[in-house]
């Protein structure tokens, strides 16, 4: 596995509970799990505790590299911000407490306010730091106007603040329409997270949404070659397969995890 955390997202393997996808991605070869902070509310809501999550994290050898997710802080106003900026703050310290050093802050739609999304940006790494965890900032290719790793990186760098971070998912730059090589632009400890996957090349561009993501090596080859320009440029942090292929949610969890990490394994590049 070299310098690359291998690490399952739990949206590759919904809808299984909290546990199961605990165990499967353990069993399935992986070193870490991204978890999704409804989940753990739903387990806690349902009479589990967050020791138990952390007991069957530490029992089957897993980290939590990044923590899923703050919204809404972006563009809301009023009362709005104030219940996101309350919601943000009790995910972040939660994603503390589960041992994740990094959070998915997610943008906002629409034609965006960019000089308040900088502001706004700024005010949540400096929450985060006072629990020891990074926001991970991240674009989506399908939106109106935060849909690229340019723009992306102008906003953390404007935020003046060195734990700022990106969240890189290569659906999302094949989305933006964008080259990979713009990732050539971003330092390797200025990125949070990495979401690796793979698109269908019979899909449009313009039309792909969340749900045609395939697994790395089964479409056009985005995920190996992000993965190469990252090795290239010194980077060997986590690497989370993300999907949300519900032709895989109908599938038992423990034959997609392993499918999973087979694919990640198969298009790791040799200097990583």
């Amino acid at each position: 596995m070299g310098g690359f955390i291998l690490c399952l997202n739990t949206s590759t393997i919904q809808p299984a509970d909290l546990m199961t996808k605990i165990s499967v991605t353990a069993e399935a070869g992986f070193q870490g799990i991204e978890l999704w902070a409804d989940d753990v509310d739903a387990f806690v809501a349902d009479g589990g505790s967050l020791d138990e999550i952390k007991a069957a994290l530490a029992d089957r050898g897993l980290s939590v590299p990044s923590f899923i997710a703050v919204h809404d802080w972006g563009n809301t106003q009023g009362q709005a911000f104030t219940a996101a900026w309350d919601e943000a703050r009790r995910r972040i310290a939660l994603a503390a407490e589960l041992g994740a050093p990094v959070i998915v802050a997610t943008p906002p739609d629409g034609q965006v306010d960019v000089d308040l999304l900088v502001e706004r940006y700024a005010r949540l790494v400096a929450l985060g730091r006072e629990h020891g965890v990074r926001i991970a900032f991240e674009f989506l290719g399908f939106l109106a106007h935060i849909n690229n790793l340019p723009l992306a990186w102008e906003i953390v760098q404007r935020a003046g603040d060195p734990d700022g971070c990106l969240t890189v998912d290569s659906f999302h730059i094949y989305r933006s329409g964008r080259s990979l090589n713009d990732l050539r632009a971003v330092p390797p400890e200025r990125i949070g997270i990495v979401h690796v996957n793979d698109v269908p090349g019979d899909v449009p561009v313009s039309e792909l949404t969340d749900a045609d993501r395939v697994m790395p090596g089964d479409g056009v080859g985005v995920g190996r070659e992000m993965l190469a320009i990252l090795a290239e440029k010194g980077y060997r942090g986590a690497v989370s397969l993300e999907l949300f292929n519900r032709s895989y949610w109908e599938r038992p969890p423990a034959e997609v995890a392993r499918i999973a990490f087979e694919k990640l394994q198969g298009i790791l590049p040799a200097e990583a």
